[in-house]
């Protein structure tokens, strides 16, 4: 009787669960196309807290790991697309840098989808929209993140 309650509860718990989700952001492609997903009124999840960084290329691994550390759920990181970048080859150091950073957080047992890189121009309002309510989707999802995060400490 007692594992059909657990049971019950799992099945619950997901619908009420709201994912925190950090979102780095290239200022020059990204950021304004959140900007122009902002500016014509597009509504988007509130679940992902923006952080305005100058080039994707310019996001550490240790950025992320401490935003797993101090509670998110999820982290996406939007980049201009490749030969589009302000700063010449940082979407493309990002790109490698999330590759590795993926195989550091399988170590510490965190699914590599709650970590996503993707490209958003200036002008892509509507991919902006549809990578964030994605990436929220997902990371409900898979639920709360109940990763051996201590061990990072």
């Amino acid at each position: 009787m007692q594992t059909q309650s657990v049971t019950t509860l799992t099945a619950i718990q997901p619908a009420s669960f709201e994912p925190k989700i950090v979102g780095f952001l290239c200022n020059w492609c990204s950021y304004a196309g959140a900007d122009k997903a902002g500016a014509s009124q597009t509504p988007y999840p509130p679940n992902v807290s923006i952080i305005r960084v100058m080039c994707s290329g310019r996001v550490d691994p240790q950025f992320v790991m401490q935003a797993f550390r101090k509670g998110a759920d999820g982290v996406l990181i939007l980049a201009c697309h490749p030969g589009d970048c302000h700063y010449k080859e940082g979407n493309y150091r990002a790109v490698q840098r999330h590759r590795i950073l993926l195989r550091l957080l399988d170590q510490f047992g965190i699914e590599k989808e709650r970590c996503n890189f993707d490209y958003v121009s200036a002008g892509e309002s509507e991919k902006f929209v549809r990578v964030m309510t994605d990436m929220v989707s997902t990371v409900r999802a898979l639920g709360p993140l109940r990763a051996r995060i201590h061990r990072l400490e």
